[in-house]
Order: C-alpha cells, then structure tokens, then sequence
C-alpha cells in the first residue's frame, strides 16, 4: 500500500507541556500577526495524557506567560500549595523534620500548585485546537524523515497491523509520512528520536552525559480525616542507603494523595531494585500516617532526565530542534521540569515563527533559538542550579543537601566554580561479586504491593500480535554476560516486570513480557552492556494513566 503523505509548516511530536506549549504559542503569533499555518502535534499514547507522569508540584510562570488568563478559562491548577514539610528519614522508623531555613530554597513552594499534569495536557491540548492545531493521539512518530542535504523533513508514523514475525496482518495500514518545514521533538525523557539525532548531529559532544532517575507515582484515596490539601511532603534519606534521591507525598484536591519516590539511576548495586525500594517506603510513619485505611488507585514510573544545565545538549539543528525533557531541561534543583519543558517549547515557537515570517530556508538551523535560550529566563534558572545534581552524586544526600542549602539559600546559585559529573548512569553497575545483595520484605498488599497488581492499576496494554518495541543488539548477551556478572539487573530495575530469567530443562533463557512495558525507558539507559534499545510499540500502546 501507498503511504500518504501530509504537509505542514510544523510538525510536533509529542502532546506533553513542551510540545503543546510549542503548539500554542506558534498559533497565538500566528493569529496576532494574521498569518495561516498549518500546525500539527502527534502523540503515542491514545489519548493526550495517556503518558503523561509526573508528581506534580506546578510552577505557573511560564502558564502566565502563555496564557495570563488561565483561571478564567478553566485551567486545571486548583489545589495551591498550603505548606512545605521536609525529612529527613534516619531508618525504617524515625524521621527528622528539617525547618525551612535549613534546606535549599528551591525546595520551598509558595505559589506553586499540586496538579495532575496528564490534565493539563489535556487542557493544553483543547487551547491548542482551540487556536487551529490539528492533534492527532494513538500516532507513534516511529522514524525521523531526513532531506537529500541531510536535514530533518518531518517524521513518518510507524505501521499498524504488522505482525510479531514483521509480515502485515488483515487491516494493514502504512504509516503516513508527515512532512514540514520544521520539526519539533517534544517526546519527553531519552526519547528514542531524540537520541538519535542527539547521535546524528552530536549535539552532546561539549556537554556532560545526560544522568536520569526512575520516578515512581501512585494515586491514594485517603481517609478525609487525615487529608491536608496542599501540604506538600518531602523527605530524603532512607530508603535509600545503595542510592541518592528522594520522596514525595502530595495532598490533592478530593482526598487523594499523590505518593512516589525518584531513585538515580547512577547505582551501584545490581540487586537493588527502585520499585522494591518504593513499595518498602510506604511502611515508613511519615507516608504511613496517611496512607493507612486508603486505597491504592493508580500507578505508573517514568524517567527523569536530571542532568541539568550541563547535560542539555545543543538544542537545534538543520529542519528542527529539540525541546522539553527530549533536550533534558528539568531543573532538578526544584524536582520540577513542567514550566522549564513549556518555557523551552515557547523558545521555539518565537524562532520557528520568526524564520517562517522570513520565509528562511527551512534546512538551515535556528540560530535565534540559542540567542533566545541564553537570555531567558530558563537558561538563567537551569544555570543557577548547575551543580545540584553533581553535588548529590559527589556527596550523597545529606553532605550533597548541606553544600545545596548553603550555594542556593546564601549564594542564589552563583558560586564562582561548577561541579560536573561526567560518568556514565549504566556505567555505575558493580558485579555482583563485589556488592552486598539487597533482601527486600514481601509486600503486604495493603501499603505495598508486587509488580503486576501495579501495572495493572496502570491499564498499560499493548496489541500482542506486533513486533517486539524492547530490542536486543545481541540476543545472546542478557544470558551470557549480564546474568553472570550482575544476575541480569534488568529483572530489577524494570518497574513492570518486563523482563525474567526462566530456566527450562536446565538453560536459562531471557524473556521480554512487552505487553507490560509503561514506557519508561529505565531499560534502555541503565543495561550495562547498553544492549536494550527502545522503539516505539504501534500508535495508542503502553500505560493509559486517567490523572497522573
């Protein structure tokens, strides 16, 4: 069959804060400045929000800035945050709460808002119809299109109907070529377009290597009684004696609570499992407390691009850029990338509009962009925080925390030296010889829980009948290197239970339960031997997360 072929001026892909934010602006200068363009956005999940995972403490600046009128329209940020607490969590069983004036201001939230960012997305994406952006959720981007000069021409979405062994199955469709004068890549965390042209262009080559987390979130309804709307959680310490991150505890509107934990990727230990790790940290009194007598209702994990200002690579090149977490804009000094990623996407579109106005060659880079980049805003606020990352790795957490207290709170991030950590995250893992296995309890199925009970609250599913999107390099590596040198750390570090070791009749063999997989993407950076390459699965597969 022949594939159809779309033109537009602008083709973004991904429907996260980024790309909608992208969207918006670019039809908003276009309607100021009475000019047509022809805008669309594609989005994998099924729906716009379908994928969409993040804790959510909300900073509004750059929802002011894009829409100023954003309560009178109805936008979903309604619970504004009340009060900050921070721990610091000794063991299993005591905590000290840590006063303000003690921990980085970054981490203090007056003004912010606990949100379901999937909503927003969702509202996003109505102002952007709104303005004449043509959405189109359930199309996986699956392939970068690249001119005769080697510059990016649009994205072809991946086929629907192709069966495991690769042949078209009744109902075969090709994907459509969408073709434009610039391409925005808005995917989120290690998307897999973006690595690649991160690759192709190398546009990484003068920055340190990106460095990742693996978040987790659940969704509780809670006993009214012990709901404090607003009170935002933070805590730091335990469980984590293998690993540096944190945890978090955010009281929603509707007596839910949102509850997760942020675990590095750069551990050491290839027994320790982040998901294990989360489940344990629910029977501490701090989430306890709360927890006890609700009810689970949702869960899902992402990864995180934490690297910061020195890991976010050149942002353009010829036909396109990247934008968002695709470009690894989070600042991590705050836990927050929602109004970075919709600053960043904001950028874009003033330099896309720009050079469409100017009627520019469309395979020449975006030069403004950079110039726009490094006097915003955003360049400012990810400078600032430069070495809050470093600092943890370097450090750990309590010694990392105090020199981020004092560079933030007395410095305002302005130390004249920065910190770089120039390892890279997979390279960390220690043979299993050389680490202390890690015994985790069985969970109890009332504060924690196992894999599969877990993603099915994440109504993650996938057409089984289609080509495996969890590729091997080498097949024969999981067994024959990995599983003796770090007993295959994949059955550990993938949230969903992805990946197993089974033995029959004597010989191990590696097996991938893709239908499983939440899209996020931990297998893909963290395999030692770099051997797990993700792509994308057909359009509208993977979790359908309702309000995360």
């Amino acid at each position: 069959m022949e594939r159809e072929s779309m033109e537009f001026d602008v083709v973004i892909v991904g429907a996260g804060p980024a790309g909608l934010s992208t969207a918006c602006k670019l039809m908003q200068l276009a309607n100021e400045n009475d000019q047509e363009l022809m805008v669309c956005v594609v989005e994998k999940g099924s729906e716009v929000g379908a994928h969409i995972l993040s804790g959510a403490v909300f900073e509004p600046r750059a929802m002011n800035e894009l829409f100023p009128d954003w309560k009178e329209k109805g936008a979903p940020l309604k619970t504004e945050v009340t009060e900050d607490h921070i721990y610091l969590l000794k063991d299993d069983a005591t905590a000290k709460r840590l006063p303000n004036g003690i921990t980085p201001k970054t981490m203090q939230n007056h003004g912010n808002y606990i949100v379901s960012m999937g909503n927003v997305c969702r509202w996003l994406a109505e102002q952007a119809e709104q303005l004449g952006v043509e959405v189109f959720p359930g199309f996986a981007a699956a392939e970068v299109i690249y001119n005769d000069d080697g510059s990016v021409g649009g994205v072809l979405t991946g086929d629907m109907g192709v069966g495991a062994d690769g042949q078209p199955k009744d109902g075969y469709m090709p994907g459509m070529e969408l073709r434009a004068k610039y391409t925005v890549f808005a995917e989120g965390c290690r998307g897999h377009l973006g690595k690649e042209l991160i690759s192709k262009f190398e546009l990484d080559k003068d920055v340190s290597p990106q460095h990742y987390a693996i978040g987790f979130k659940e969704i509780w309804d809670i006993d009214p009684a012990k709901h404090q709307e607003g009170l935002v959680v933070h805590t730091a310490g335990w469980p984590l004696n293998d690993a540096t991150g944190g945890s978090y505890l955010y009281h929603a509107e509707d007596n839910q609570v949102f509850v997760g934990l942020i675990v590095d990727l750069n551990y050491e230990n290839p027994s320790l499992s982040p998901f294990d790790e989360f489940q344990r940290m629910k029977h501490h009194p701090v989430f306890k407390q709360y927890l006890d007598g609700g009810k689970r209702v949702s869960y899902g994990a992402r990864a995180i691009a934490k690297g910061g200002f020195n890991s976010v690579p050149k942002m353009t090149f010829p036909g396109g850029l990247l934008v968002g977490c695709d470009a690894g804009t989070l600042n991590f000094a705050k836990i927050k990338g929602n109004h970075t990623a919709m600053k960043s996407g904001m950028l874009a579109a003033e330099s896309i509009f720009e050079a469409l106005s100017q009627n520019s060659e469309s395979n020449a880079e975006l030069a403004s962009f950079t110039e726009k980049y490094k006097s915003s805003w955003l360049y400012d606020e990810l400078y600032r925080s430069r070495n809050f990352g470093p600092a943890i790795h370097k450090f750990g957490n309590f010694w990392g925390g105090a020199f981020n207290t004092f560079e933030q709170n007395f410095c305002n991030g302005n130390l004249f030296f920065t910190l770089k950590d120039d390892h890279q995250d997979y390279a960390q893992l220690k043979s299993t010889q050389s680490s202390v296995e890690i015994n985790y309890p069985k969970p109890d199925g009332v504060l924690s829980f196992d894999k599969l009970s877990s993603v099915f609250l994440s109504n993650t599913n996938h057409e089984e009948d289609q080509p495996c999107h969890l590729q091997l390099k080498d097949a024969s590596i999981p067994i024959s290197i990995n599983l003796p040198k770090y007993g295959e750390p994949a059955q550990r570090y993938c949230p969903a239970g992805v990946y197993e070791v089974i033995e029959e009749e004597g010989n191990k063999r590696f097996q991938i339960n893709s239908q499983n997989c939440v899209h996020c993407k931990t297998c893909d950076i963290k395999d030692p031997s770099q051997n797990i390459r993700w792509v994308v699965p057909e359009g509208a597969g993977g979790p359908n997360y309702p309000n995360m």
